[in-house]
């Protein structure tokens, strides 16, 4: 995450600097492929979503997107997280297994995200997750957004500090509550709690 130029990049673009994009992307699309690296890393065998895929369609996304006043390059690579978070949620409903009380087919090895209380590794349903986060979005949007940037795009404590403009130790304790919280929720055996 330590690119120089790219928040310079990202205000020329944001001005309409068409260059500064063509610039920008080899950079972007260098990191965007280790964070779909990371997240496809944990799925299990079979799955069918391919990270070139995941990022250029996270690519596509950010390029075709609503014009963004990009604070910073953490700025874009947590709404890249968010990019990588949708495309998978919408690749898992695609799919077709997703109704309500059925499992998406596409379930995510939480093991140092969510991990169970033994140490042990969980597996988790992503639709079931994603109506999890939602359901933490409303009760604290900050914890949720952490999960997020830690889970989806595999950023450390203090990227994830930098990104939301917090300490490393506030990242810490709402990380731990919202694993917590989590954990309580995909245990239950039904949905998310509202």
């Amino acid at each position: 995450m330590d690119e120089p130029g790219i928040t310079q990049l990202l205000d020329a673009w944001r001005s309409g600097d068409r260059k500064a994009l063509d610039r920008l992307m080899p950079l972007v699309y260098g990191e965007l492929k280790r964070l779909a690296g990371h997240h496809l890393r944990r799925e299990p065998p079979g799955h069918t979503l391919q990270s070139t895929a995941l990022v250029n369609e996270a690519y596509l996304r950010l390029v075709r997107g609503p014009a963004v006043q990009w604070e910073n390059r953490a700025h874009f690579y947590g709404i890249a997280a968010r990019l990588i978070r949708q495309i998978l949620v919408d690749h898992a409903r695609r799919n077709g297994r997703a109704k309500r009380g059925g499992g998406s087919g596409l379930t995510l090895s939480l093991d140092e995200a969510i991990a169970t209380p033994d140490g042990g590794i969980r597996q988790v349903d992503l639709v079931r997750l994603e109506d999890a986060l939602e359901a933490l979005t409303r009760l604290d949007e900050r914890q949720s957004r952490i999960v997020e940037l830690r889970f989806f795009t595999g950023l450390n404590i203090e990227e994830t500090a930098e990104v939301l403009g917090i300490s490393p130790r506030s990242v810490k304790r709402d990380w731990t509550v919202a694993r917590a919280w989590l954990f309580r929720e995909l245990n239950r055996g039904g949905e998310a709690a509202p």
